[in-house]
Order: C-alpha cells, then structure tokens, then sequence
C-alpha cells in the first residue's frame, strides 16, 4: 500500500477527472483532500468516498493559502498535490461574415479562463511548495491538455493556459527538484466526463474518429496515470508532460 498515510490534496475534485482521481486514490489508502468551488457536488463527493472537502476559489490566493495551513494543522504535511481545477469559455478569435466582424472572444471569458486554469494553478503549487521543501518530498502534478500541446480550433483563451502549465511544469521541476519535489503534467484527450456526456451523440462520434485506439478516455484512464506519476515508480521522471489521449490526432 504505496499510498498509505499519504496526504493527497485534489483541486477540482467535486466531479469529473478530479472526482476519478480521488477515488483511485483512496482507492490505495491515501488520506484524500478535496476542494472545488462548487460545495453541495463537493460535498456529495466527499462523502461517496470517504474524503475531506473543502470549499476553495483557486482564484483567490488567501483563499488557498487558507485550506493549505488547514490541510498542513490537520496532517502535518502534504506529499501530493493534483492542480485538477478548470474551466472552459470556448469562442473564436473573432468570426467574420461577408467580411463583416459579427463575434469575437469575450474579454471576460478570457480573463476567467486565464484566472482559473493559470492563475489557480500557480496560487496552489506556490503554496503547497514552502511545506514540500521543508519536508524534502513532494509531487505536484499540473493538468494540462493535448489542446496546449497542439492546439484547438475556437480555444485560444484555453490553449493560452494549458501551454502556460506545460511551461511551468518544466520551470518548476528545475527549482524543486533539488529539494526532493517532483513536478509533471498530464494531457488528457477526449475524456467522457459528465460533461462531454451530454454533447450530441454526431459529435462525440467524430471525436471518436481522431482516436487510434477507437475510443474516448474514461476519467480513471487519467486518474491512473495520475496515480503512476505520484509513485513511487515515478521516482525519475520529472518536467514531463504525459499525454493521456489514446493516441489522437487533432484535425483543423
């Protein structure tokens, strides 16, 4: 049981891939951490699974501040952090009609997407690493996408963020490491969460098509992968951004 007693904190953690996530390792007798803003899904997670919740804004730096000391008072230290949160606010650059400018990517769609999968993800690893470092161990892994390593059509406030979590993945992994933290991304593909799910059925089956391996990713695909680089058999890798995605190939 590699994860016994282990202290594993999940941002995001009320659905989705961060609800997997924190199953698979209760899963392995990790003591789990959740938060995510939205508290009655939080909550209900928490108690399926035997976890602690913690309503948090990764937006708000005091705010995580906040839940790091209370996690820190409780257990006495943190080995696991998983910068699962995010959001999408999808738009065009700009779209044009007969030459005409009819839409463009809202500003406050760029911020709140900036804010969220960026920002909150810096706001949590800067403070979860002071404790790390004083410990000498750590693993902070970063949720990025195939969408920040190859780009995506209509996403450029969402690419912008993933591509600047591959870059500081790496960035990180340099300054931490010599303290015994290791730091790593995932890019997932395709993944059927709650709320891919609910897309039409015409375009989940062309998602589908650009997957050599035939299907879409279930949020335990990403879980385990989570789970493998937090171990222990992931003892050297770091600054990796490991792709999740069966394989796929992105079209224009």
């Amino acid at each position: 049981m590699p994860f016994q007693d282990k202290i594993v904190l999940i941002t995001g953690g009320a659905a989705g891939i961060g609800q997997a996530t924190a199953k698979r390792f209760a899963e392995e007798d990790a003591q789990v951490v959740i938060c995510d803003l939205n508290e009655e899904a939080g909550r209900k997670t928490a108690q399926e699974l035997g976890v602690d919740f913690y309503k948090v804004n990764v937006v708000d730096r005091q705010d995580v501040q906040n839940w790091i000391d209370a996690v820190f008072e409780k257990y006495g230290r943190i080995d696991v952090l998983v910068n699962n949160a995010g959001v999408l606010r999808d738009n065009m650059l700009v779209k044009v009609k007969d030459g005409e400018l009819v839409k463009q990517l809202p500003e406050a769609d760029w911020d709140l997407v900036i804010s969220v999968n960026l920002k909150g993800v810096f706001n949590c690893a800067q403070a979860v690493a002071p404790i790390m470092i004083k410990q000498g161990s750590g693993v902070i892994l970063n949720a990025t996408s195939i969408a920040g390593l190859d780009g995506n059509f209509g996403q450029t406030n969402y690419v912008a963020t993933k591509a600047g979590v591959v870059g500081m993945t790496k960035v990180w992994a340099r300054e931490l490491g010599r303290h015994g933290i290791r730091v790593n991304a995932i890019a997932p593909g395709f993944t059927l969460t709650e709320m891919v799910r609910q897309m039409p059925e015409k375009i989940l089956n062309r998602m589908q098509s650009h997957v050599p391996l035939g299907r879409l990713g279930q949020p335990r695909d990403i879980a385990n992968a989570y789970l493998w680089l937090a171990s222990d058999e992931a003892s050297y890798v770091s600054g990796v951004t490991l792709r999740v995605d069966g394989g796929i190939v992105i079209g224009t």
